[in-house]
C-alpha cells in the first residue's frame, strides 16, 4: 500500500499467512536480535502504541504473568513499539519499581518503523506514528500462521493468544482442525473428505459425525 507524499507513513503492506515471516534484525532491550535465529521456537511478536501508556502497561504485565505458560509452549514473546531502546529500558524499570513486575522478554526499538512497516503495524486511520496492537504467530519453522489486530484503545485478551498457540500446535501435531470456541481437551474436527468415495465411507469410520463433512474426534 502506498500513501501520498503528505502522509507521514509509507507502509509497505501486510505479511501473508502461510509464508515465511519477514525476517529482521533489530535492537531490543535484550540486545540485537534476528528473527531467523529463533527458528526451532514459536514466536509471538506483538506491537504496542507507546511506552509509558496505561493500556500498554496493563498488557505487558499480563504477558509477563503468562510468560511461563508461553515458555512451556516453546514460544518466545517479543514486544515492539516505535520508541527508542532507552525509552523501553526506562519503562521496564518503571514497571518493576511501581508495579513490582519484571518484564522477562525483549522489546524491539523500532524508531525507523522498519519492522512496523514490514508487518503492517502502522494504520494511518489510527495513527501515523504509533503501531496498533498487532499480534503475529510464527511457527518453529519461521512460517507466519496467524495474526490479530486490535485498535489503540483496547487491550488484548492474553488467554486467547495462548489458546491460539495451543490450537495451532495441535493442528500440526495431529493433522486436525479446531472448531469454534475450542479449548485444549475438547473434541477436534476431522478434515473433510476430498472425494466422493471418501465421503461415502466417512460415516462408518467411528467418528462423532453430524454429517459426512462435519465429524469430530477426541485426541
Amino acid at each position: 500500500m502506498n500513501y501520498d507524499d503528505d502522509d507521514e507513513c509509507d507502509c509497505v503492506g501486510f505479511p501473508i499467512l502461510g509464508e515465511p515471516a519477514p525476517d529482521f534484525e533489530a535492537v531490543t532491550t535484550h540486545g540485537k536480535m534476528k528473527l531467523s535465529d529463533l527458528k526451532g521456537k514459536w514466536v509471538v511478536l506483538f506491537s504496542h502504541p507507546a511506552d509509558f501508556t496505561p493500556v500498554c502497561t496493563t498488557e505487558f504485565i499480563a504477558f509477563t504473568k503468562a510468560h511461563d505458560e508461553f515458555k512451556a509452549l516453546n514460544t518466545q514473546l517479543i514486544g515492539l513499539s516505535i520508541d527508542s531502546v532507552h525509552s523501553h529500558l526506562a519503562w521496564v524499570m518503571n514497571v518493576k519499581e511501581k508495579m513490582g513486575v519484571e518484564i522477562p522478554f525483549p522489546i524491539i526499538a523500532d524508531l525507523d518503523m522498519n519492522v512496523a512497516s514490514m508487518y503492517g503495524m502502522i494504520h494511518p486511520g489510527q495513527s501515523s506514528t504509533a503501531a496498533v496492537r498487532a499480534v503475529f504467530f510464527i511457527d518453529d519453522k519461521g512460517i507466519l500462521r496467524a495474526m490479530i489486530y486490535y485498535p489503540l484503545s483496547n487491550g488484548r485478551y492474553i488467554p486467547e493468544v495462548i489458546r491460539l498457540i495451543k490450537a495451532l500446535q495441535t493442528t500440526d501435531k495431529a493433522g486436525v482442525a479446531t472448531p469454534a470456541n475450542w479449548q485444549p481437551g475438547d473434541n477436534v474436527v476431522v478434515p473433510a473428505p476430498l472425494t466422493t468415495e471418501a465421503a461415502k465411507v466417512r460415516l462408518s469410520e467411528g467418528y462423532e459425525c453430524k454429517d459426512w463433512y462435519l465429524c469430530f474426534k477426541k485426541l
